[in-house]
């Protein structure tokens, strides 16, 4: 029971004081879950009020079964955005046969995670690199950003597709603006961008909300042109089951993997997060939390949600404003459900522009200039990542940008495997320690000897840079007469590599210069007894460290060179 429900262990020390951290939480996140998940909604092409379903149903079950206590789940920007330019090929935004595809597409997600979380594949978020994601999602809140513009403006858009298209639609037929639209949507982001700098305690998306809502009812905004959400059906989802025949599935299947990846490594990252500020008090299990996220998605679908995920912004105000269990988010989901039952009929006035300044800004905030500058600064290949996954996002689409981003990563691994740091090493004047040339101006090179560290698992990819390597040192120092390898960074070996050391130490006794290795692991001493290129390199010219290799001192003098030494 503890395994499947987390939320035991937690109520186990539960006490009024967190009771009422809780509550203050949940209804915080709460008041905040309403304006979100009706935004969200438009951003996923669905009417609003199923971003409130998936407000109540997966918030609610993961509460029970999720490992974090600090998530909150339910709809998210990004997720949206993608969900919205996969779902659009098949039907047409906002209808009903768009919505039963975006419900069976919910699903097949869930399903999807639920059997990775079965499967234990919880370590396939280690191949995402920061980098790609960050990249995909800078130029997510880009076009989510440049969708919100009708909006914002009052400007539908006739027959415009392709974001470059749309953003010179908007530029080119700037005299078109609705301009009661835009003063609704100047006010709102008026209040939304200062008043954040202002006070963090006042939720600044419900404010505007209600001042929205209120200014529609009372200056009658819908006879001025301003459009409004409309009717939105009052009580709780009703369970339906999802659409399972007829439907291309092999064709959702590109989507929804995607989707339960990117879910995922949402949800996982979040509780990461979170959780390193309460170290002591629980663990994150990103197998758990497959499940969690799968089983929330596939009881949503029953209930017609669309897919849901942490929230990073949500996560972090339940986190701050004290939740101390999922329980927090339980109540949370009860404000969305007091809403549904009791309050729809006054969402009919809000206007669209105040729910497209709520996306604007929070879609904006995804994006960290400071942080792609310190990429710049620090590691230029994972800038490339990012700035590869960001283009390619915005040329190819949301639904390729990601892949292509992955693509790039791995030919920056393959890359860097066949590429690995090597340094030619020297004694600092008066010791026994051995330098990188390159890196300590004390470090002296012995014009006899040659001392190579290779810092990387020799094998198929990379023994090559290791050959020409050796080689090239044999050009530049033609007095050398000894050639040391220090393998004290070399984890493992191939049977490339085997023959990659092989060679190395044939062509060394062509040209008369003497191989020896040093500080060798335990893993690789088993293979080159295993291989016998132990008695081809000659067990004389094993040594323990970088001085025994020059004063010719073996390993097997002193009874450590043993077979099967971890």
């Amino acid at each position: 029971m503890k395994n499947l429900f987390p939320i035991v262990e937690s109520l186990k020390l539960y006490s009024i004081e967190w009771f009422k951290n809780d509550l203050f939480a949940g209804l915080v996140v709460g008041v905040m879950l309403i304006p979100q998940g009706m935004a969200y909604a438009m951003i996923a092409g669905l009417p609003p009020i199923y971003g409130l379903y998936t407000a109540i149903i997966p918030t609610i079950v993961y509460a029970l079964i999720g490992s974090s206590r600090h998530v909150s789940v339910g709809p998210v920007a990004m997720d949206s955005l993608i969900l919205v330019a996969g779902a659009s090929a098949f039907a047409v935004e906002g209808s009903g046969e768009y919505i039963l595809i975006v419900v069976s597409l919910t699903l097949l997600i869930g399903a999807i995670q639920l059997g990775m979380g079965i499967l234990k594949l919880g370590f396939i978020a280690n191949f995402l690199s920061k980098p790609v994601i960050l990249g995909f999602t800078f130029a997510a809140a880009v076009i989510i950003s440049i969708k919100q513009f009708k909006y914002l403006l009052g400007m539908p858009l006739n027959g415009v597709s392709g974001l470059l298209d749309e953003f010179l639609f908007y530029l080119s037929h700037i005299d078109q603006v609705h301009f009661p639209t835009l003063w609704i949507s100047l006010g709102s982001l008026f209040i939304l961008i200062i008043g954040k700098k202002l006070t963090s305690k006042i939720p600044l998306s419900l404010l505007v909300v209600l001042l929205g809502m209120g200014i529609s009812y009372f200056l009658k905004l819908d006879n001025l042109g301003v459009s409004l959400v409309g009717y939105l059906p009052s009580g709780l989802p009703e369970f339906s089951l999802p659409k399972l025949s007829g439907l291309p599935w092999r064709e959702f299947l590109p989507l929804a993997i995607t989707l339960a990846l990117m879910g995922f490594v949402e949800i996982y990252s979040i509780g990461q997060r979170l959780q390193s500020k309460h170290k002591t008090e629980y663990d994150i299990n990103p197998n758990q939390e497959l499940v969690s996220l799968g089983i929330a998605n596939v009881i949503g679908s029953l209930f017609r949600t669309f897919p849901a995920t942490a929230s990073f912004s949500r996560s972090a105000v339940n986190e701050s404003s004290g939740a101390k269990t999922t329980l927090a988010s339980v109540i949370a989901a009860l404000i969305v459900i007091l809403a549904l039952l009791f309050l729809m009929p006054v969402f009919q006035f809000l206007p669209h522009a105040v729910l497209g300044a709520i996306i604007f800004v929070a879609v904006l905030g995804l994006i960290d200039f400071k942080l792609a500058k310190n990429l710049w600064k620090t590691d230029r290949y994972d800038f490339v990542m990012l700035l590869s996954s960001f283009l390619g996002t915005l040329v190819l689409g949301i639904e390729w940008g990601i892949g292509f981003g992955i693509l790039i990563s791995l030919m920056v691994l393959i890359y860097k495997t066949s590429a690995p740091h090597m340094a030619v090493l020297g004694r600092v004047a008066g010791t026994n320690f051995f330098r990188n040339l390159d890196r300590f101006e004390v470090a002296i090179d012995d014009p006899e000897v040659s001392i190579l560290r290779f810092d990387a698992r020799l094998f198929f990819a990379n023994v090559s840079s290791l050959k020409s390597k050796v080689e090239t040192l044999i050009k530049e120092k033609p007095t050398m007469k000894k050639f040391i390898l220090d393998a004290q960074s070399m984890i493992d070996i191939d049977s490339s590599g085997i023959d990659g050391i092989e060679d190395i130490v044939n062509h060394l006794n062509e040209c008369g210069i003497e191989f020896h290795m040093v500080s060798i692991i335990g893993p690789v001493r088993d293979k080159l007894y295993r291989t016998g290129l132990i008695d081809q390199i000659g067990k004389e010219s094993i040594h323990d460290c970088i001085e025994d290799a020059i004063s010719d001192q073996s390993d097997r003098q002193k009874l450590v060179f043993q077979t099967n030494v971890k």
